[in-house]
């Protein structure tokens, strides 16, 4: 039978060493992360997680555990919140930049597309394209 219960046990248990691998490598990173913790506590942790590693891993994730995202954040760096506070200028003259554009696309140096996202840019709108 596939499904034996030795089996389901055998699955079971390998969820378990994958879960608890992730967790190991997750503390390592943020470990080596943390600049406010000297080296001689991070070799202990390290230490600590080899000869005793279940527990170790729970008292790490309790004891630590909340600054771990923020020292995840601070190491990818600091990111541009997602604004729509962009608004472009029109143009000084956009009758002549949309004329000049006008006739790039009938002479099929540009695109329908890109005649619109020159025509939107010259009015001073926003163009998110087609």
């Amino acid at each position: 039978m596939f499904f034996s219960p030795t089996f389901l046990w055998w699955i079971l248990w390998f969820f378990y060493i994958a879960a608890y691998l992730y967790v190991v490598i997750l503390i390592i990173t943020d470990l080596f992360r943390d600049d406010k913790l000297s080296g001689w506590f991070k070799a202990l942790w390290i230490i600590f997680l080899v000869f005793v590693p279940f527990l170790t891993a729970l008292v790490y994730v309790i004891a630590r555990g909340k600054g771990m995202p923020e020292r995840a954040a601070a190491a990818r760096g600091y990111t541009m919140p997602e604004t729509d506070e962009y608004r472009p200028t029109a143009s000084s003259n956009p009758a002549d930049d949309i004329a000049k554009a006008k006739e790039l696309l009938d002479a099929g140096v540009i695109s329908q597309g890109e005649f619109d996202a020159l025509k939107s840019k010259a009015l001073g709108n926003q163009y998110f394209g087609a």
